[in-house]
């Protein structure tokens, strides 16, 4: 089979996913009613919670979901070969990620806007509340460390950088810093019209747009701004810059600059998704990996690491942060949770469903492909990888006839876009995170002072750029530690989706609703992650690595914990009438 055959199965797949199964979720699962006043109308802030057009709503959720982790995932995981990645992006979308998604929001929308770790206390107890979010705040930072360690290194003036031939640069991308920085301006311009001024959605958005791709041109054509490399900043400099954005992001209201950012980014990566799929198309390229390649040189067992490797192209338990840390905050009405929700997670899987294609099918022959991917250790640098899929995407656009420097730098554009997206909506949630922490320590005399200041808003939010800070700088050896850190951000985020799958199954089995929809995934989900957390244990004693060793052993406790309470919670419930 081919690649254009393949892929047009895939997009069939996700069209009735949405159609007929996300449908039935929401009619007859769920049973969402447009009439019920959400928290976005009963708890209005004007900062928080904010009812926001649908359109808007989506474009910053799935700016806040689709980030790194769509791209890098799969770009390794074809190391096994492209049917089994791709298998997983497509399947494992319809029937467990979205299904995650928008089962997170609902929950949360129903239950006043609370964080999935707030909704463990109420479903299934205080204990398993405290364990949920020691986890959540731990896969966060280390999720957000691998990502603000990977922009530094893509706006890094690296080694194989030439501002004469954007195209031929595997890891630096410098050209996007301008329109990066750029998109925050006119980000905040949008916002302050849109919600101080009162103008129409669509001028401003329509503004916005066209003067982020005014940016995207400038930096094609003055990649570095006219500096050189003796003058441009240094990789930890730019970590330092990124960190410094993100905590001004994350306090300011989140009308002002995420809403508008984020929905300018949607549009950006909807256009660039369009380009890419429109070439692919257009060139019908063929296959250079192979379909299946069971026991490469190098690489741990394909079960389950295939599916710990793609996590967010898939499956991701950050999406049901988002979902009921921010969106639900915003969620206008109850039935739009089916096209914010499982619609989001559909279209990130599209990314990583072209991350799959970028990277199997545009290397001249498999023996060059084989030079990629010849051992793991070569398969697995996040860079390179990353590197890999904008060379690889920017090629299906410049089979369009757009310039293959210019699609470089769309490309590597929409990239960091997303990744900063996700940043700093990440920070933000962390700081959610770190304020319920508060919140319960403030209950006890001991702790109430520590609790006291994690509630301030701007304390938390400093807390929450320290722990990333960690990670972006943490190293093994002397080497940055990112493959190592990917494989735990793998476990641990899969395994907040297989936990807040089992919350969401409590739910349902107490309002008497079907809750096998929930059940299945969600019992795959944390079999798999503990199984394959369980194997990096052994894996980081032999090498001796004993940070992520013990770090690996408090994952394995923490979902014993929570998935132990949540099964016994499951067996104990009774159902009540809806």
């Amino acid at each position: 089979m081919g690649p254009v055959f393949v892929t047009s199965l895939a997009l069939l797949g996700y069209f009735l996913g949405y159609r007929f199964y996300s449908k039935w979720l929401a009619q007859k699962v769920f049973c969402l009613d447009p009439k019920v006043a959400t928290p976005a109308h009963t708890q209005a802030d004007g900062i928080d919670f904010v009812a926001t057009r649908p359109t808007v709503l989506f474009g910053h959720h799935y700016a806040s979901i689709a980030g790194l982790a769509p791209m890098l995932g799969p770009a390794v995981a074809v190391f096994w070969g492209w049917l089994p990645a791709l298998l997983w992006v497509v399947l494992g979308a319809v029937f467990v990620g979205c299904v995650h998604d928008f089962s997170a929001l609902v929950l949360s929308v129903r239950h006043r806007g609370e964080s999935i770790g707030s909704l463990c206390q109420s479903l299934l107890g205080s204990r398993a509340k405290g364990l949920f979010l020691a986890l959540i705040f731990f896969g966060v930072s280390l999720a957000m460390g691998v990502f603000v360690y990977v922009i530094s290194l893509l706006f890094s003036w690296g080694k194989d950088f030439n501002p004469e031939a954007l195209e031929q640069s595997s890891t630096s991308f410098p050209e996007v810093v301008m329109p990066s920085a750029g998109l925050m301006v006119v980000a905040l311009i949008c916002g302050w019209l849109l919600y101080v001024k009162k103008k129409p959605l669509l001028p401003v958005t329509m503004g916005g747009f066209a003067a982020l791709l005014a940016l995207i041109a400038g930096g094609y054509w003055f990649p570095t701004l006219g500096l050189g490399e003796d003058v441009w900043p240094q990789q930890s400099t730019w970590i330092w810059v990124l960190m410094a954005y993100a905590y001004a992001a994350s306090v300011l209201p989140v009308w002002l600059l995420l809403q508008a950012r984020d929905f300018l980014n949607s549009l950006l990566l909807i256009l660039g998704l369009l380009l890419m799929y429109c070439g692919f198309f257009l060139q019908g390229p063929q296959f250079d990996a192979p379909a299946f390649n069971p026991n490469p040189v190098g690489a741990p067992p394909i079960l389950p690491f295939v599916f710990i490797t793609i996590a967010c192209g898939a499956a991701s338990g950050f999406h049901a942060l988002v979902a009921s840390g921010t969106t639900a905050r915003q969620l206008d009405k109850e039935t739009h949770a089916r096209p914010i929700g499982y619609g989001g997670m559909i279209a990130e899987s599209l990314l990583g469903l072209i991350a799959v294609l970028a990277c199997t099918c545009v290397i001249p022959g498999r023996s060059s492909w084989a030079q990629h991917y010849g051992d793991w250790h070569t398969a697995s640098g996040l860079g390179e990888k990353l590197g890999f899929f904008i060379s690889g995407s920017a090629s299906f656009i410049g089979g369009l006839g757009v310039p293959v420097e210019l699609a470089t730098t769309l490309v590597a554009m929409v990239v960091v876009s997303f990744a900063l997206t996700t940043l700093d909506s990440a920070t933000r949630l962390l700081r959610f995170n770190l304020e319920e922490i508060g919140q319960a320590w403030s209950q006890h005399a001991w702790l109430k002072p520590l609790g006291v200041l994690l509630k301030n808003r701007f304390v938390a939010t400093l807390s929450a750029c320290a722990a990333i800070c960690f990670f972006a700088f943490y190293k093994i050896d002397g080497v940055p530690a990112g493959l190592s850190l990917w494989t735990l951000f793998g476990g641990t985020n899969q395994l907040i989706a297989g936990l807040a799958l089992l919350t969401a199954t409590v739910y349902l089995k107490q309002k008497g609703r079907n809750f096998w929809p929930l059940a299945i995934p969600a019992v795959f989900m944390v079999c798999m992650t503990m199984f394959a957390l369980g194997r990096k244990l052994v894996d980081f004693h032999g090498q001796q690595q004993i940070l992520l060793e013990v770090l690996a052993a408090l994952l394995l406790m923490i979902g014993l914990g929570v998935g132990g309470t949540a099964f016994f919670a499951l067996a104990k419930s009774k159902p009540a009438s809806a």
